[in-house]
């Protein structure tokens, strides 16, 4: 007899335990956005010649990738936030009634140099010189936000997001007439998009013709952070 009281009243403590943990919850999702202007951007030049020589092709990129370097140093530009990403010797076969022989024709090396700025505002002055000093392909100009900025703005999204998901639940916890106790689950997600302008090809026309152009026209706009959260909060 005193076993059967025993195991009863486990199974009584166990179903409380089982209500207890399956606590009744409001799910809800909200989201936040915020703008920030962009602190940052990095530039892809290249450097492409062509000689039937290989090594004169060389010779020709190296020397106008050096007062490509030097000339973005003068302007400014310090050499650690000047980085080479791409060095290929390409051969270009010879066409014979459009069909590609066997037979080179020339090789193609291309130099590539990623610039780093701080200061968005110098960014068409730097493309031109660069431009001017003997790079002949502007390949991607991405605006994005310094590390310092990215988190406050997270932040900023973040908090915008709690605040529209509690707004959620505060109005479905009154519409079922039932109290909000505290908060179950949070899970978060957020991130952001930089600006990115590809493929400016041909900007050293003006220079290799010997005309003086306008000075290179550069906006970054606006850069959207956003950030999402799923929440779940026990009620009773």
């Amino acid at each position: 007899m005193c076993a059967l009281v025993l195991f009863t009243l486990a199974m009584i403590g166990s179903v409380a335990a089982a209500d207890a943990a399956t606590d009744h919850v409001i799910s809800v999702s909200g989201s936040g956005t915020v703008t920030g202007t962009p602190d940052r951007v990095t530039i892809s030049f290249s450097v492409e010649t062509e000689n039937s020589d290989v090594k004169i092709a060389q010779a020709s990129n190296s020397l106008a990738m050096n007062n490509v370097v030097d000339a973005l140093a003068a302007a400014g530009v310090p050499r650690d936030q000047m980085k080479t990403t791409d060095y290929s010797i390409t051969p270009v076969y010879q066409e014979d009634k459009g069909v590609f022989t066997s037979n080179v024709k020339t090789y193609q090396v291309t130099n590539t140099l990623r610039v780093t700025l701080k200061d968005t505002n110098q960014t068409g002055q730097i493309i031109d010189t660069a431009v001017s000093a003997g790079a002949n392909k502007v390949n991607s100009v991405e605006f994005m936000l310094s590390d310092a900025q990215a988190q406050a703005l997270r932040n900023q999204a973040l908090a915008k997001a709690v605040s529209n998901a509690r707004t959620d639940a505060d109005t479905v916890a009154s519409a079922l007439n039932v109290t909000i106790t505290g908060t179950n689950t949070v899970d978060i997600s957020q991130g952001y998009t930089p600006t990115v302008y590809n493929r400016y090809d041909n900007l050293a026309l003006a220079s290799a013709s010997g005309k003086v152009a306008e000075s290179t026209p550069i906006q970054s706009g606006d850069i959207t952070v956003s950030a999402q959260v799923s929440i779940t909060y026990n009620f009773r």
